[in-house]
């Protein structure tokens, strides 16, 4: 069979096949959006497919060159591929096939050329590995693609016996006698593949390919006859097949996602602008709640949130809290500095409670002036009115007088000038017997020591 039987007979296959694949796409109902997201990553995808393929095999390439045979023949080829899609463009792939390459010189002067008739080499295996690029789609403004052109190149090494038939009818066969001991049954060379195709998408699992192999041998003996190392064998490998891929149902095949398609439909995708708005909000709402927290109305440096004493008029020094800092009276005799100390109103508390209230801060904050200023020790004695237990209410009246000793410290007086005691129901200042007496009951005293 010569070059342009050949051409013919693949573009009648390919015609074929265009319309057989053309029917099955119709017949399919139209491809669901898929969810996968551009920078999603190929964990969304399913990338490992496995093939079958068949074909002619043919010891001439398209692009030319010298052969040692005049006239050649093309024979069933067969193989199986296992590929990984790396990304949407590019993916790697092993195959491994096997067939049966042969020729004449049958246009040769009197048949013989090179003291040989004719030629034939069984493939045992050609094994390699092969990027694969795809190239061009056809209908690339898809999410998802339905036909796809590539490219492949790769390196591999195959084994084969070539048996050649000389100019006196006799058919020379060396299996089993090759390599450095005799004993191999096929000679093993190094070959390179370089070939394209075209890809179908029949359905979300199953693609039919179509495809062209050049392999270059890395030697001359392929058909049998050595040229004394003036040429390259090389042979063709033309093949259709079915690729499936594998992988969780769920998941798209990454083989034929279009990420420029993808992302023009993401920009597109109302949700995405709904979800884009959503957070424009949550950002103000922040923005708010920020500016919120720092908010002074009365402008004395203590944010509404943390200042106790709001209204303070503008210019008074205030503390931490933002209540007004206490103004002591000059201290000149150690006398007054014991009547200031001592002379300090009674601090009160709520029914059951050992929380200072707001009230007794500024009364605090001058006690707290007046020891950090000139020293001297305090004692702070709780009390409590008659309801309840006595001996709840002594842990009651330990609780106020440690409140109020906590506070003290907490302003900058040292802890050691401050001694807190209870003292229960004792000493009341007021009768137990109705609430406005209870409630002058409910107290610390400060004397000085």
């Amino acid at each position: 069979m010569n070059y342009s039987t050949l051409k013919k007979g693949v573009v009648a296959s390919l015609v074929a096949v265009m319309g057989v694949t053309s029917l099955a796409s119709a017949q399919d109902a139209p491809a669901t959006t898929s969810s996968a997201k551009v920078f999603g990553g190929r964990a969304q995808y399913r990338t490992w497919s496995l093939g079958i393929n068949g074909g002619v095999l043919a010891p001439v390439v398209v692009t030319g060159g010298s052969n040692d045979f005049t006239n050649w023949d093309v024979n069933l080829g067969y193989g199986i591929s296992l590929r990984k899609q790396l990304g949407h463009a590019f993916g790697l792939e092993g195959n491994i096939f096997r067939g049966k390459l042969s020729g004449t010189n049958t246009d040769a002067p009197g048949g013989i050329r090179n003291g040989a008739r004719e030629f034939e080499t069984d493939i045992q295996y050609a094994a390699d590995i092969r990027g694969v690029v795809n190239v061009a789609t056809v209908d690339f403004l898809r999410r998802e693609n339905s036909v796809n052109f590539f490219v492949t190149a790769g390196y591999g090494l195959m084994a084969y016996n070539p048996k050649v038939t000389t100019a006196a009818g006799t058919t020379t066969d060396f299996k089993g006698q090759y390599g450095e001991e005799r004993d191999n049954d096929y000679i093993k060379e190094a070959y390179i593949p370089v070939g394209a195709g075209i890809k179908f998408k029949v359905s979300d699992r199953v693609s039919f390919n179509l495809a062209y192999t050049m392999n270059f041998v890395d030697g001359d003996n392929v058909d049998g006859v050595y040229a004394g190392g003036t040429s390259k064998d090389r042979y063709s490998y033309a093949s259709a097949g079915l690729e499936f891929s594998l992988g969780s149902k769920a998941k798209p095949n990454l083989d034929w996602v279009n990420p420029v398609a993808m992302m023009y439909d993401e920009l597109k995708d109302p949700t995405l602008r709904q979800e884009v708005e959503a957070l424009k909000n949550r950002v103000s709402n922040v923005e708010k709640s920020v500016e919120d927290l720092k908010k002074d109305t009365d402008g004395d440096g203590v944010a509404d949130q943390f200042d106790k004493c709001a209204g303070t008029p503008a210019g008074t020094k205030v503390d931490g809290s933002g209540c007004p800092l206490p103004v002591p009276a000059p201290v000149t005799t150690t006398t007054e500095t014991a009547s200031n100390v001592t002379g300090f109103e009674t601090i009160q508390f709520e029914f059951n409670s050992s929380v200072l209230k707001t009230e007794s801060y500024p009364t605090l904050d001058k006690l707290s002036s007046v020891l950090r200023e000139n020293g001297g020790k305090v004692t702070t004695k709780g009390y409590a009115s008659s309801e309840g237990t006595a001996a709840y209410n002594m842990k009651l009246s330990k609780d106020r007088a440690n409140s109020v000793k906590t506070y003290l410290v907490n302003s900058g007086v040292n802890a050691s000038q401050v001694t807190a005691k209870g003292f229960g129901e004792a000493n009341p200042i007021a009768s137990n017997d109705t609430e406005e007496g209870r409630i002058q009951n409910r107290r610390v005293e400060t004397s000085r020591n």
